[in-house]
C-alpha cells in the first residue's frame, strides 16, 4: 500500500506537560483508523500535527506531494453570515454541483432538510455540524480527518456517515482518521485502533471491540509481568534492609541493580472508577404522562410537539430514547421532571419520586464555576457511603479521574468532559432513584463511558436515557422507543435498527413521522400487544432481568467448575472429578429451568 503522511519523532509539550514524546507513525492507502484516549492525552493535538494545522515542539510531518488532506475540526469554524449554500459550496452555480452524483448523495445525506437559503448562525448545533461535514465531503480528498464528527449528530446522521465513509473509496485507496467516543462508529468504519495515552500511541488491528479485547490482554500480560517484578523487589528490599555492617559488603553493582528494580515504578494511570451510591426507596408509583399534548412554544396554533401521548414509568424501567432533532426528546425529559407543564393532559408523580437530570449542556454548573471541583462536591456532603465504605469528598473525586491536583481545578477551567463527569458525580451523591440522562455521552472519552456505563449496568432505581450513540442505549437500557417527529411516540421492540429502518420509510414516503399506525400511547415496551395487562408485563420485565442477572452467574460458575475439572482430570483424581461432575449437572438442569422462565418471560413482552 502506499505512503499518504506520517508524523517522525513528534514531540509536543504544554507547559510542564509532555502531551507527545517522539511518536512516529503513518497513514497509507486503505488506513480506517480510528483514535481513542482519555481526554487531555492529545488525540485533538495529533490529528492537527498530521493535518498541517499545527507544528510539533520537535520532529516533523511528511507527506506525498499529490495528497490532499480534509480536515473537520471539533469546532465550529463556519461563518455564521454565510447561508447554508454558500457556505457548503461556495460561489459555484447550481448546475454545476447539482449535475454531480457524490455530491446529491452528499446534500440528501446531511443537510436535505436543512434550508438552504439560511443564515449558518441561526441553525442548531447539529444543523451547523452537517453542513460543515457537507462542506468537507463534497471535495475530493485522498484523506479525511475528522475530530468528534458525531457530536451533535442524531442516530440518522451517524449511521449516514458510516454508509459514505465505508463507501467512499475502494478498499486500497484514501484513508481517514477519525476521533470519536462512539463505540458503534468506531466499529462500523475502522480497521485499525490508535490509542493515544501517557505521550506515546499503541496501535492496534480491528475497530473497537477488536481493541477491548487486545487491550484486556495487554494489561493481562503487564500485570504478570508487574507481579514477578514486586516478588524480585521484595526479595531486594530484604536483602538491602539487613544489618548496616553486613551491607557495606554488599556488592556495588548489586545495590545499585536493586536500586533500579525499587525505581523503576511506572506512574499510574488515571483511572476512573464511578462507584455505585446508595438509592434513594422508590415507590412502585414513578412517572406517569397520561394523554398529554403539548403545544410548540411560540408556535401558531394547532402545532403541536406532542399530541396525546401517554408513557408509563415503572419502577426500574430502562427506557432509552432516540428521535430526530427537534422532536422533542430534551422537553420530554424536563415534562417528567415537572420543569414545563402540559398543554392538556396530566403528569402523574409517585411520592417517593426523587429525579435527577444530566443536562446536554451541563449549565448547572454555571452556578458553581468559581468553586474549585473538591468544594462542589463537598457542598453535598462531606463524607458518602459507597458500597459499604466511607469516602472523603477528595476520595470520591479522585475515584472519578480528578488527580490530588486536578481537585483544586476551578469549575470554569474544567474541559467540556471533565465538567460532565463532575455533574453525574454530583447527581449521583443526592441519591435520586430517577435518573434522566440527556445526551450523556458528549465530550467523554471512551474509558469514562465504560465507568458510567459500569454503574448504569447496576443502577436500581428508573433510567431514562435520550443518546445518539447506540452502544450505551443497547448496553444500558431494555426497552427503546422513539419520536419520529409527528408528535407521537412509538415503541421499538427492534431497537435503534427498526428506527432506522422507519425513518428511511418515512422520507421515501414523504411522511414526516413512522405513518399513521403509530401507536400514541405506549408505556416503555408495551411495542407489541401481547395481550398481557400492564402490571403482568412490569413483572414480567422484572423476571427477564432477574433471570438475566442469574444466568450470568451460573455461567461463571460452570466455566469454573469445567477448569477445576480439567485440574482434577490432569492430576488422576477421579473421586473429586465425580464430585465436580454431579455438582456440573445440577447447574446445569437449574439454568435450563431459567432459560425456560425466561422464554416464558419474553413471550409475554411478545419479545
Amino acid at each position: 500500500m502506499a505512503h499518504l503522511l506520517g508524523g517522525e519523532n513528534l514531540t509536543v509539550s504544554f507547559a510542564t506537560r509532555t502531551i507527545l514524546d517522539g511518536v512516529t507513525l503513518g497513514l497509507e492507502d486503505g488506513d480506517r483508523i480510528g483514535m481513542v484516549g482519555r481526554n487531555g492525552d492529545g488525540k485533538s493535538t495529533l490529528m492537527r500535527l498530521l493535518a498541517l494545522r499545527s507544528t510539533p515542539d520537535s520532529g516533523r510531518v511528511t507527506k506525498r506531494g499529490d495528497v490532499n488532506v480534509g480536515y473537520l475540526d471539533q469546532s465550529d469554524v463556519l461563518d455564521g453570515d454565510l447561508t447554508v449554500g454558500a457556505a457548503i459550496v461556495g460561489d459555484r452555480a447550481d448546475h454545476e454541483w447539482a449535475a454531480n452524483p457524490k455530491i446529491r448523495e452528499v446534500m440528501g445525506g446531511l443537510v436535505g432538510d436543512v434550508d438552504w437559503h439560511a443564515n449558518v448562525h441561526a441553525l442548531s448545533g447539529g444543523q451547523k455540524r452537517r453542513v460543515a461535514l457537507a462542506k468537507l465531503l463534497i471535495e475530493d480528498h485522498d484523506v479525511i480527518m475528522l475530530d468528534e464528527p458525531t457530536n451533535h449528530l442524531d442516530v440518522e446522521g451517524v449511521a449516514w456517515l458510516a454508509r459514505h465513509l465505508k463507501t467512499r473509496w475502494r478498499a486500497n485507496q484514501g484513508a481517514f482518521l477519525v476521533v470519536t467516543h462512539d463505540r458503534w462508529f468506531l466499529d462500523e468504519v475502522c480497521n485499525y485502533t490508535w490509542e493515544v495515552h501517557d505521550a506515546m500511541v499503541d496501535m492496534f488491528d480491528g475497530g473497537y471491540a477488536a481493541y477491548v479485547l487486545a487491550r484486556a490482554e495487554r494489561d493481562r500480560m503487564a500485570a504478570v509481568v508487574e507481579g514477578k517484578r514486586q516478588q524480585l523487589v521484595k526479595k531486594e528490599l530484604a536483602w538491602l534492609r539487613r544489618g548496616a555492617p553486613a551491607r557495606t559488603a554488599k556488592p556495588k553493582f548489586r545495590i545499585e541493580a536493586a536500586n533500579d528494580l525499587i525505581a523503576d515504578v511506572p506512574d499510574p494511570r488515571d483511572s476512573v472508577a464511578l462507584s455505585k451510591m446508595a438509592t434513594a426507596r422508590l415507590g412502585k408509583d414513578v412517572l406517569d404522562l397520561e394523554n398529554v399534548t403539548l403545544d410548540f412554544e411560540g408556535g401558531e396554533t394547532g402545532q403541536k410537539l406532542f399530541n396525546n401521548i401517554t408513557l408509563r414509568l415503572a419502577p426500574g424501567e430502562r427506557l432509552g430514547l432516540v428521535g430526530v432533532n427537534g422532536a422533542g426528546k430534551s422537553t420530554l425529559l424536563k415534562l417528567l421532571n415537572g420543569e414545563i407543564q402540559p398543554t392538556s393532559g396530566k403528569v402523574k408523580r409517585g411520592k417517593t419520586v426523587v429525579t435527577a437530570v444530566l443536562t446536554q449542556d451541563v449549565k448547572e454548573l454555571d452556578d458553581v464555576s468559581d468553586l474549585r471541583v473538591i468544594e462542589v462536591i463537598e457542598r453535598e456532603k462531606r463524607s458518602f457511603s459507597v458500597g459499604g465504605k466511607e469516602f472523603t469528598a477528595g476520595q470520591l473525586v479522585e475515584q472519578l479521574g480528578f488527580t490530588k491536583e486536578k481537585q483544586w481545578t476551578p469549575v470554569s477551567d474544567l474541559s467540556g468532559g471533565e465538567r460532565r463527569r463532575l455533574q453525574l458525580l454530583r447527581l449521583l451523591v443526592g441519591e435520586p432513584n430517577v435518573l434522566m440522562l440527556d445526551e450523556p455521552t458528549n465530550d467523554l472519552d471512551t474509558d469514562t463511558l465504560a465507568a458510567v456505563e459500569d454503574v448504569l449496568d447496576g443502577w436500581p432505581g428508573t433510567l431514562v436515557v435520550v443518546s445518539h450513540d447506540r452502544y450505551l442505549l443497547e448496553r444500558v437500557t431494555d426497552n427503546q422507543m422513539a419520536l419520529l417527529g409527528d408528535g407521537k411516540l412509538r415503541g421499538l421492540p427492534g431497537g435503534v435498527d427498526q428506527y432506522l429502518e422507519l425513518r428511511e420509510a418515512a422520507l421515501a414516503s414523504g411522511a414526516i413521522g413512522g405513518g399513521s399506525g403509530a401507536p400514541t400511547a405506549v408505556s416503555g415496551s408495551a411495542a407489541v400487544p401481547s395481550g398481557a395487562s400492564e402490571a403482568e408485563k412490569r413483572e414480567a420485565r422484572k423476571d427477564l432481568n432477574r433471570i438475566d442477572r442469574q444466568l450470568g452467574k451460573l455461567s461463571q460458575q460452570e466455566e469454573k467448575l469445567h477448569t477445576q475439572m480439567a485440574a482434577k482430570s490432569e492430576s488422576g483424581d477421579f473421586d473429586a472429578l465425580g464430585e465436580l461432575n454431579a455438582k456440573l449437572q445440577e447447574l446445569l438442569e437449574e439454568k435450563e429451568g431459567l432459560e425456560l422462565e425466561w422464554l416464558e418471560a419474553a413471550e409475554i413482552l411478545g419479545e
